[in-house]
């Protein structure tokens, strides 16, 4: 048996530049910033995760696993999109993905857009300021180490 490395990033995130978010319809402006922020693939059919985030963008109040799959079903519905992804276990995972890039939070009560703060604030104090300038500062010492 030989033994096989791995190697596993302690963090990662893939950003990707789209043309300007102007006229956009809210579901679509959604798609766009999950696909710029990596948390959807190009060509993806399976876009649940941007009826979670919107569900929770929307709601002024913490939510339960349970009250964002009935709301993100709705969401689907009026958007005529497949009920897929939306079975419990997916759900979870999707909520964790956007926990992981500090978009929501899960308090005891349930998930909520983090501290409730504007998407623009999250993105510049959690995602810009410490993430990728942490991500950034990583890669930098890999470059350093080649001296």
């Amino acid at each position: 048996m030989s033994n096989i490395s791995k190697d596993v990033p302690l963090s990662e995130i893939t950003l990707r530049r789209y043309e300007r978010p102007y006229n956009l319809e809210r579901r679509e402006l959604i798609r766009k910033l999950c696909l710029s922020v990596g948390l959807l693939q190009p060509g993806d059919s399976r876009d649940v995760i941007v009826d979670i985030f919107q569900t929770l963008l929307d709601a002024n109040e913490t939510l339960t696993s349970e009250e964002i799959i009935t709301a993100t079903i709705k969401a689907r519905e009026n958007a005529k999109t497949t009920l897929l992804g939306i079975t419990p276990s997916n759900v979870r995972r999707q909520l964790k993905r956007l926990k992981n890039l500090f978009l929501i939070e899960k308090l005891a009560s349930g998930y909520r857009i983090t501290e409730q703060e504007d998407m623009k604030k999250i993105f510049e104090e959690r995602i810009e300021n410490f993430y990728l300038k942490s991500i950034v500062e990583r890669v930098r010492e890999y470059f350093e180490a080649l001296k």
